[in-house]
């Protein structure tokens, strides 16, 4: 699926966070920036473009994966023109945002998410095709295809940049879908059961998987399993056959779905 994604840069931007990807070949080139504090994620930004050699060359295309918390809509309930209204009335604290959205038609639902201006504005000066996206976009599609195999509910804890999104599907849609503020596994531990109390999950026969950068993750699957009989790991370097692009070193999963799916 590589193929697909050529000659496109992927810039990953979170709260504390800025990284770049571009494929060379079959060869994923990955590099996360070391950011000043001192100066604002646009100023880190356009540093950034003008000091790493990652990012001398011409790109075709750009993919900015946006980490920002999301607002799920359901297609049909979709305008357009009313997102930036919902997003800031359920996100009051990032009312000088730009409003996005990305699409999920296998999933029936539009996910809202914000953009600083001034983060756009510098990406604006510096290419010409560029696309936004919802950086946990690629995750729920592969893993929403991945949760078709057996016969029982599945319950996700993607962890990235100190969150946790916790997810469940049921046919072509979100049964539940929501985001926590993970620091310890006693953390996220508590917000794992709750939402497996709040599906009324079975404790003997339904699955919970766990993927990502887990805090003390042999911890906190042991702490599960006193509650939940099937606990998972899911390892990326399995997952996909020890594809290169899942043995580099801090490479964020959604990330790694993105060059591996496609999308």
């Amino acid at each position: 699926m590589m193929d697909n994604i050529q000659k496109r840069l992927i810039i990953r931007i979170s709260k504390g966070r800025l990284s770049f990807a571009t494929a060379d070949g079959s060869d994923v080139l990955y590099e996360d920036y070391a950011l000043n504090s001192s100066i604002s994620m646009a100023a880190n930004l356009r540093e950034a473009l003008r000091t790493l050699p990652l990012l001398e060359d011409d790109f075709e295309r750009v993919l900015v994966m946006v980490d920002t918390p999301t607002l799920m809509v359901p297609t049909n309930l979709f305008v357009e023109e009313e997102s930036e209204v919902i997003y800031h009335h359920a996100f009051t604290d990032m009312e000088q945002q730009l409003v996005m959205h990305t699409v999920l038609p296998d999933l029936n639902a539009v996910v809202l998410f914000a953009v600083q201006k001034d983060l756009r504005n510098v990406i604006a000066d510096n290419f010409s095709d560029v696309r936004y996206t919802a950086a946990v976009a690629p995750v729920w599609r592969h893993l929403h295809q991945r949760s078709y195999t057996g016969q029982h509910q599945k319950l996700y804890g993607y962890f990235h940049d100190r969150r946790m999104e916790v997810f469940s599907f049921t046919q072509n849609r979100f049964k539940f879908c929501n985001a926590y503020a993970v620091n310890n596994p006693n953390d996220a531990l508590f917000y794992l059961l709750a939402v497996w109390k709040q599906l009324a999950m079975e404790p003997e026969h339904d699955e919970l998987y766990l993927v990502g950068d887990i805090p003390e993750r042999d911890q906190l699957m042991e702490e599960a399993q006193k509650f939940v009989k099937r606990v998972f790991f899911i390892n990326p370097s399995g997952e996909f056959n020890r594809a290169p692009v899942t043995q580099i070193k801090g490479i964020p999963y959604d990330l790694i779905t993105l060059y591996l799916k496609g999308r």
